[in-house]
């Protein structure tokens, strides 16, 4: 009996030892877990998008944790639905900061990401965004300066406006360029006035033509554009109103060039038909690309559906990827968990981090990511979505 306990004794110091030598890791692997925000239209107009952000980015968090998390600690992402309202996007954030989130991925909507922009520079927490692509999401266009914790996955407004003028006029010929587009937008705002300055710049002529967000009916536009003499339509707005103005163009027998940017979206099909047929898009990712093949797959067998919006998947992904970059590079450097400032800097400081979709390198004084490629969309009636043409450089002038 004194020799089994003499065992028992001698059983429990060995393991009292490796639970010494192990205690670190062992708590760090149960420890509090490193929250994650992530704001998304989950409901009404835009949910298609924030739905497929969301999933990815659950999709991400779980591979991470899979591995064994960050430093130690499992990843927890907490997602909120803004109904795409800035005032839900504000509330969600401060419900999130006060929950104890280190970094916001999302959104994709450029007035909603200035709205939120004071409350994470005050709290000190770095924020990502997908699809938001006004140049004044990153900088200030009163000062000049960077806004120091917001970032941005996409390209800007000022480089997809000048593609679509661009390609219009120096691709497809244009001598006459009309733009339809929402004057209480940000996004449509940004996107017509680099649209403009494209088209001044080529020495091609252009008119505006507004409405207001709400609208569905645009015929009374599209008919003074036509007897303009209008060869070319650029388009500023989100898929809801696109796919409206093409459809209505198509029922008054009107086939101008049609090209819009990241507003764009495969369920226009469903409302225009095979009046998308020959229209173009600039995006930032098509789904046709071999990088991203193995996330679609992953995305499958995680869903049981493919992403019907493969940009919107990408991006949603891959910014939980550059926060598990940032937080292990930050960390490694801290010895613990960082803070916000310090997850910040190590963002901003981020080089050649290849991602899914492209190698990510963050511009210090915009936010943006540098030499981001943009590509061109056809519109295909017989597949039901825009397919991959080309890649497509503007001419600077």
């Amino acid at each position: 009996m004194k020799r089994f306990m003499n065992g028992i004794l001698l059983f429990a110091f060995v393991l009292g030892l490796m639970s010494i030598s192990m205690g670190r890791a062992f708590a760090a692997a149960e420890g509090e877990p490193i929250k994650i925000g992530y704001i998304a239209t989950l409901t009404g107009e835009g949910a298609t998008w924030g739905q497929h952000e969301r999933d990815a980015a659950l999709l991400a968090v779980k591979e991470i944790n899979e591995k064994g998390g960050l430093l130690g600690h499992p990843v927890e992402l907490i997602c909120y639905d803004i109904k795409a309202k800035p005032e839900e996007a504000v509330i969600a954030v401060r419900r999130m900061i006060d929950e104890g989130v280190i970094g916001i991925g999302g959104c994709n909507y450029s007035g909603i990401q200035l709205a939120i922009a004071p409350i994470i520079d005050k709290a000190q927490i770095p924020n990502i965004a997908s699809t938001a692509t006004n140049p004044a999401v990153t900088v200030d266009q009163d000062t000049g300066k960077v806004r120091p914790y917001t970032f941005r996955i996409n390209f800007t407004d000022a480089y997809q406006g000048k593609v679509i003028s661009d390609y219009l006029i120096r691709k497809l010929g244009a001598k006459k360029l009309a733009i339809i587009g929402d004057i209480g937008d940000a996004y449509s705002e940004g996107l017509t006035e680099y649209q403009r300055k494209q088209a001044d710049a080529l020495g091609i002529e252009n008119k505006f033509w507004a409405f207001r967000g709400g609208d569905v009916d645009f015929r009374a536009q599209l008919t003074e554009a036509k007897a303009w003499g209008a060869e070319a339509v650029g388009l500023t707005m989100l898929y809801k109103e696109m796919s409206l103005v093409i459809k209505q163009a198509a029922e008054l027998g009107w086939k101008p060039y049609f090209m819009g940017g990241s507003g764009y979206s495969p369920s226009m099909f469903e409302v225009a038909g095979d009046a998308m047929e020959g229209t173009f898009w600039v995006y930032g990712l098509s789904g046709a690309e071999p990088s991203i093949q193995g996330l679609i797959a992953a995305f499958e067998k995680e869903y049981g559906h493919k992403p019907t919006e493969p940009m919107n998947m990408a991006f949603g992904y891959d910014i939980i990827q550059m926060f598990a970059h940032a937080i292990k590079t930050a960390g490694a450097a801290a010895g613990r968990v960082p803070t916000g400032p310090e997850l910040r800097d190590a963002i901003e400081n981020t080089k050649d981090l290849q991602v899914t979709h492209f190698i990510w390198t963050v511009d210090k004084e915009t936010h943006n990511p540098l030499n981001k490629p943009g590509i061109i969309l056809r519109g295909d009636a017989s597949q039901g979505k825009a397919v991959y043409l080309e890649s497509w450089a503007p001419e600077s002038k």
